[in-house]
């Protein structure tokens, strides 16, 4: 008999909560990650008081009281609400798109004068938008779409809104009310000490190792498990055979201030063409500028974040969800379906963009079905 039912590779949230499941449910389970740490991209850590997101701002967010109350068991949540705000050139506007942005925009006053202005900018696009632009106007109108869409939009993806895909940008939150919380969601925050002891404690119990690369050692770690469940990059598990599936990354510039208050808000979005970076996140305010016994903090850290063109050895972020990497993963998938020994499982193991509950509605779900 193996020592462990299940090897999970990945120790982030797809595969803590995995492991947390399979340990509850009496299975034996070891997770690795090749990282030094936990946590995945949600990893958190402590700068000066600070619980600085390492890979990107991560703000939870769900209509999904079970994923709540999951959540919940292992962290308590503060109620912080996202309220991005965007610069262009100087000009500061509120997103998601609301009553404010519209009056700063075209000085109206009433939702009726703002429904008018944007339904005669609409005019522009007749039929179904054929790309991201079009349905970006169809949406919001063509000023909207110039001086906070367009700019932001091409340094996220590094091509043309003419050139990215109409679905992109359809869930584009646009209301005629003053209210600035971008998410749709019943339940937000942020957990309390950082993603980080959050999934500290969904692994509490478990055996845990780091700096461990699977893809590296897999004959000897296969040997030490009945079946593993394998959350990195799919094309990777199989030698990229096929072909290698793409990704937009992103890079950060992080910085230590010694001021209290750089910006104001957690995040600062950069709209125009001209600014090298997509946004500027200033991480204590995720906690309301206070350390966990509620002492304001000193000072303050930022990160610039700039959208980059992914190639091998970077750090993967967000699918490139088009017709050919599309038809790519199913051909992968095609090969994991076939698998008995091995299952895939969240952002990387299944090329999808992942929102956090999403990640562990699904790792419950791969959980529930096995246990």
């Amino acid at each position: 008999m193996k020592p462990y039912d299940y090897l999970v590779v990945g120790a982030g949230l797809y595969g803590a909560v995995f492991a947390r499941e399979a340990t509850d449910a009496g299975k034996r389970v070891l997770v690795i990650d090749r990282r030094p740490n936990i946590g995945g991209n949600v990893y958190t850590e402590a700068v000066e008081g600070i619980q600085v997101h390492v890979y990107g701002a991560h703000i939870f967010h769900t209509n999904s009281k079970a994923v709540w109350d999951y959540v919940n068991r292992f962290s308590v949540f503060n109620r912080f609400t996202n309220s991005p705000v965007a610069n262009y050139k100087g000009e500061l506007y509120s997103l998601p798109f609301n009553m404010y942005t519209f009056n700063k925009m075209w000085g109206v006053v009433t939702p009726e004068e703002a429904a008018a202005k944007i339904a005669e900018q609409r005019k522009e696009i007749s039929g179904e938008p054929q790309n991201l632009e079009e349905q970006a106007i169809s949406l919001v109108g063509r000023d909207i779409f110039e001086k906070l869409v367009k700019g932001y939009t091409e340094k996220q993806w590094g091509r043309d809104c003419k050139d990215l895909p109409a679905f992109i940008i359809r869930r584009l939150p646009v209301r005629l009310t003053f209210d600035n919380n971008y998410f749709n969601a019943l339940y937000q925050g942020i957990p309390a000490g950082g993603y980080t002891r959050l999934v500290e404690n969904l692994l509490a119990g478990v055996e845990v190792r780091l700096n461990c690369d699977y893809l590296e050692n897999r004959g000897e770690l296969d040997s030490l498990a009945e079946k593993v469940l394998y959350t990195g990059p799919i094309d990777a598990f199989y030698g990229f055979r096929l072909g290698t599936l793409e990704y937009r990354s992103v890079r950060f510039e992080t910085e230590l201030l010694d001021i209290p208050n750089f910006q104001g808000n957690a995040a600062v979005n950069y709209t125009d063409r001209e600014t090298p970076w997509t946004r500027i996140i200033e991480h204590k305010w995720f906690t309301f500028g206070k350390d966990e016994e509620g002492r304001d903090l000193p000072k303050t850290v930022i990160s610039r974040e700039y959208s980059a063109e992914w190639k091998p050895g970077d750090e993967p972020y967000y699918p490139v969800n088009d017709e050919r990497n599309g038809s790519l993963y199913q051909s992968y998938k095609a090969l994991a379906d076939r698998e008995e020994k091995v299952l895939f499982g969240g952002r990387l193991g299944e090329y999808k963009y992942y929102d956090m509950d999403q990640v562990i509605a699904a790792a419950l779900e791969k959980a529930h079905q096995l246990f």
